[in-house]
């Protein structure tokens, strides 16, 4: 099984931002909800895009978080070719997460879903395990950015991209890094303290 490319994908894979791609720091961006994928699928992912020669940017530091984003977090967002969003159950609930989506959408380059044991179609209308933690969103937060992070949900569930529940985690791990690779070949890279196969693609 294979992931096809969508009217949505294909928007979100050109680069509207001013920076060329051969600056870039980082080839990938990880989005995840630590408390549902952390230790396991997140570590095995990072694990094979990094054994490839990937320079990935995850994020370990989600123990102290604020309500706000990190500045770091938004200029490893910008800085990096692509972003792979694993949406898990709880990914809704943080709005750290949330807004790490909203910011990767608005850059517009190549972000592939990961729908990790949820149905694309709740990421998509915030239904299902999201619907509870849109609502109390509603009662913290501004409208305008429980707006802005709605639009994110909807049009990451929009894009055509890998459902867990129809895959070995293995096989999606690979069907991944196939499709990140492939991008990555036709992406001038940026230049990774430890090159490690970059020299390949190049």
């Amino acid at each position: 099984m294979a992931a096809h490319t969508t009217d949505d994908e294909t928007t979100y894979s050109s680069s509207s931002n001013s920076t060329p791609s051969y600056r870039f720091k980082w080839d990938v961006f990880l989005s995840f909800r630590g408390e549902d994928t952390r230790h396991n699928f997140i570590q095995l992912l990072y694990n094979e895009l990094v054994r490839n020669g990937v320079a990935t940017f995850r994020d370990d530091e989600g123990l102290q978080r604020g309500e706000e984003i990190a500045p770091s977090l938004v200029e490893a967002i910008k800085d990096s070719a692509a972003s792979v969003a694993v949406i898990s159950e709880r990914y809704a609930d943080s709005k750290w997460c949330l807004e790490e989506l909203a910011v990767i959408l608005e850059c517009k380059r190549l972000m592939l879903p990961v729908f990790y044991e949820v149905d694309p179609s709740d990421v998509r209308r915030q239904k299902g395990p999201f619907e509870m933690d849109f609502r109390s969103h509603e009662q913290h937060v501004s409208a305008d950015k429980v707006r802005r992070w709605r639009d994110g949900m909807s049009k990451a569930g929009g894009i055509s991209g890998w459902d867990s529940k129809n895959w070995d985690e293995s096989k999606l791990i690979q069907s991944l890094l196939k499709k990140i690779l492939a991008k990555l070949n036709d992406t001038p890279l940026g230049v990774a303290k430890y090159p490690v196969g970059l020299s390949s693609r190049l």
